[in-house]
């Protein structure tokens, strides 16, 4: 259980520390409608680097309060769910991306998978009864 935990922690310090200044919110926005594609979400889904560092923040205090809770293994489920979607979200970086600093770049692949996962709702913010579904 230890090791969980601390695998979880660590998993989500990593995406924590994704978070840089922005490069621009209209260079975010073209960004995020590329990342589209490789992550399965929505292409109206376009946050900027603020937005897409709020659902991950979201995200991660989820996370750490299931594993604070005692649901460790279902807190692992949904992030290794969300490591594989992002892993593979960031094998081919679209040219619409080269621009942002990669903490940009990181932080708008993780929020776009959260959205290609279906854990957000229609405002585009995270819903985590969607995630336990």
């Amino acid at each position: 259980m230890r090791r969980i935990i601390t695998l979880l922690a660590s998993g989500l310090l990593l995406v924590g520390a994704a978070v840089g200044c922005s490069s621009g919110d209209d260079a975010a926005r073209e960004c995020a409608a590329a990342l589209s594609k490789q992550t399965g979400g929505d292409v109206s889904d376009t946050p900027t680097i603020a937005e897409a560092k709020e659902r991950v923040d979201a995200v991660d205090d989820t996370l750490a309060g299931m594993v604070r809770s005692g649901y460790e293994n279902v807190a692992a489920a949904s992030f290794d769910k969300l490591e594989r979607k992002t892993k593979a979200a960031t094998d081919d970086r679209p040219e619409e991306c080269e621009g942002l600093s990669e903490d940009d770049y990181t932080v708008l692949v993780t929020a776009k998978a959260i959205d290609g996962l279906g854990w957000t709702d229609e405002d585009g913010e995270f819903d985590k009864t969607r995630m336990l579904d």
